[in-house]
């Protein structure tokens, strides 16, 4: 049985449709992308799985129970983390009380104690200033910061929304790597990103939106070699 599975999924804002009739699951400890042109849907995907869009058509399955109609603090605590684009943090906090604001849902201060530790152990670079303001952190580390924030709720299912996006050449591939040995512990992963090539290539399976609606999709390998694909999405090569 999928981890996540989106039955023709129709969302939007004010009025507008965006996604007609999307569809796609996620198996357990699977990392699925979705990639596509500006416009697609794919930020709105995220955002209607993770329940800040309420679809008006279509329906969110997450661990065999329908979600759809629940808030997103719901989807957190039956273990779905989301990373949106951007930087969510609080600027005049710690890096270590961003975590635990992370952490907030978990039912035990212990708990939350342990997670934040083993989550810490995790990125050195953030215990290393685990006392620091989260608004003196480089850009690079304020991504790191997001992630660690979403992995300390020990979530079995993480959406990554165009995690690479504004980074550095160098920045980009250490965010791949993160994301890489996230998937190598079991976790399953939703990943949209601009940088086709590369979700592609780490992938186990991916998606293609056009439109706001599913066009292409198979093993992420596959994708990658498909000509259609190439000449698409990925300037030909």
């Amino acid at each position: 049985m999928p981890l996540l599975e989106v039955r023709e999924l129709v969302a939007g804002y004010n009025g507008l449709t965006i996604l007609r009739g999307v569809s796609m699951a996620v198996e357990p400890g699977q990392m699925v992308a979705v990639v596509g042109p500006n416009g697609a849907g794919k930020s709105t995907l995220l955002k209607s799985i993770f329940g800040l869009v309420q679809p008006t058509a279509g329906s969110v399955h997450f661990d065999g129970a329908d979600v759809t109609a629940t808030a997103p603090g719901d989807r957190l605590r039956r273990g779905m983390s989301y990373v949106p684009q951007g930087r969510n943090i609080f600027p005049l906090m710690s890096v270590e009380q961003n975590l635990e604001l992370g952490a907030h849902i978990l039912p035990e201060r212990g708990t939350v104690r342990r997670s934040l530790e083993e989550v810490l152990a995790l990125f050195p670079q953030l215990r290393e200033r685990r006392r620091q303001r989260a608004s003196e952190l480089s850009g690079g580390l304020l991504q790191l910061l997001q992630v660690a924030r979403a992995l300390v709720l020990s979530p079995r299912l993480i959406l990554f929304d165009e995690p690479s996006l504004g980074l550095s050449p160098i920045l980009v591939r250490e965010i791949f790597d993160l994301i890489g040995r996230i998937h190598h512990r079991g976790l399953a992963i939703l990943l949209v990103e601009q940088n086709a090539h590369k979700a592609l290539e780490i992938a186990d399976y991916a998606y293609v939106l056009e439109l706001g609606a599913n066009r292409y999709e198979g093993p992420a390998a596959r994708l990658r070699a498909d000509d259609r694909v190439k000449r698409l999405y990925l300037g030909g090569r």
